[in-house]
C-alpha cells in the first residue's frame, strides 16, 4: 500500500511541473486505412488495467457497449473502444477500468503498449483535424520531433456522452436558481480543450448571464491574460476590472491547468484573479494539489449546479 501511495503522490506532483503520464494502447487496424495507430489517455484516469474478465451481455444495451463486468463486486459497463473509434481489433484482450466525472466504467482495448512520461508542451491540439471530435490532441512520444511516434489522445468525455448518454447527459442543465453578479465590463475567462466540455461550460455561463472568453489550452489562456493585463495597465485599470475569474481544466495541450494556475498566482499583474479548477480528475489528491498552486476553488465535472455554486462562491468572496 505504501508503494501505491508513493506512486500516486509522485504522479500528482508531476502536474506542478507541466508533466503527466500517458497510458498508450492499441485498438487494432483503422477500418478505412488499415493502419495501426497508437492511442492514449491520462494515467490518472485509469484505476487499473486487467486481462479481459468475463463480460455478461445485457439485452438492450447501448450500441458499442459489450455488456457488464463484475470487478471485485462492482458492476461496470464495458465499452468496445475499437468500434467507437472505427478500428478492427484482432482481439479485446485488456480492460482499462477508468473513472471520469465520478463514474467508473471499463474500456475494452486490443493491447497496452507502455506508460510514457511527457511534458504537456509535447501534446498538440488536434481540434479541427479529427472527424467526430473523438481526439482532443496528438502526443509526441519521443524527443525527436521529426521521427517521434504520435499517440491520439482521446476525448473520453465526448465518447462517454456518445456511448452512455443516459449516464452523462442527464445533468447538463441547471436544476436550481443561482445569482452571480460580476463587475460591469468584466468577464469569465475559461480554458478547456474538449469541445464537449466547452459546450457544457458555455451553457452554464449563458444561463447565469455571464460574459466569457473561451480558450482551448492553458497556453492560450495564459497569453490572453497577459494581453488583457497589458491593456488594463495601459488604461490605468486593475486586471479584475476586466476579468472577474478564470476557470480552467487540468488536462490540456501545451500547458496544463495546474501550471496555468501557478503562473497566474506568481505573476504580480495577475495574482488577484480568482482561479477555479474544473476537471474530470476528481479526488482529494487533485484538490489538495490545486490548493498548493493557489487555486481558489476546485469543482469536479460535470454538474452545472456545482459549477454555478463554485463560481458564485469565488466571485462573492472578493
Amino acid at each position: 500500500m505504501a508503494s501505491v501511495l508513493r506512486e500516486v503522490e509522485e504522479r500528482a506532483q508531476l502536474a506542478g511541473t507541466n508533466k503527466f503520464e500517458l497510458l498508450v494502447f492499441r485498438l487494432g487496424a483503422d477500418a478505412a486505412l488499415g493502419s495501426q495507430e497508437l492511442f492514449g489517455i491520462n494515467v490518472f484516469k485509469v484505476r487499473e488495467a486487467l486481462v479481459m474478465p468475463k463480460i455478461t451481455p445485457m439485452p438492450g444495451a447501448p450500441e458499442h457497449v459489450l455488456g457488464v463486468a463484475n470487478i471485485r463486486g462492482q458492476i461496470l459497463p464495458v465499452i468496445d473502444l475499437p468500434r467507437v473509434v472505427g478500428c478492427r481489433a484482432s482481439g479485446l484482450n485488456i480492460l482499462l477500468v477508468t473513472e471520469y466525472e465520478r463514474s467508473v466504467q471499463g474500456f475494452a482495448v486490443e493491447d497496452v503498449e507502455e506508460i510514457v512520461r511527457l511534458d504537456w508542451s509535447r501534446v498538440l491540439s488536434a481540434e479541427g483535424a479529427a472527424v467526430g471530435g473523438l481526439v482532443t490532441s496528438l502526443a509526441r512520444l519521443d524527443e525527436d520531433e521529426e521521427k517521434a511516434r504520435l499517440a491520439l489522445v482521446l476525448d473520453v468525455e465526448h465518447i462517454l456522452r456518445q456511448v452512455l448518454p443516459s449516464r452523462f447527459k442527464s445533468g447538463d442543465e441547471l436544476g436550481q436558481q443561482h445569482s452571480v453578479e460580476i463587475p460591469a465590463g468584466s468577464l469569465i475567462l475559461y480554458a478547456d480543450d474538449s469541445a464537449v466540455a466547452r459546450n457544457q461550460i458555455e451553457k452554464t455561463l449563458h444561463s447565469l448571464g455571464l460574459p466569457f472568453i473561451s480558450t482551448k489550452t492553458g497556453k492560450e489562456a495564459w497569453e490572453r491574460l497577459q494581453q488583457i493585463a497589458k491593456d488594463a495597465r495601459n488604461e490605468g485599470r486593475a486586471i479584475t476590472d476586466k476579468v472577474a475569474m478564470v476557470l480552467t481544466d487540468l488536462e490540456m495541450p501545451e500547458m496544463d491547468g495546474f501550471t496555468l494556475t501557478r503562473r497566474i498566482k506568481e505573476n504580480e499583474n495577475l495574482r488577484a484573479l480568482p482561479v477555479v479548477i474544473h476537471s474530470s480528475l476528481s479526488g482529494s489528491a487533485n484538490e489538495a494539489h490545486a490548493k498548493s498552486v493557489g487555486a481558489d476553488g476546485y469543482v469536479a465535472k460535470f454538474l452545472p449546479d456545482d459549477l454555478a455554486r463554485s463560481i458564485a462562491n469565488v466571485i462573492h468572496r472578493r
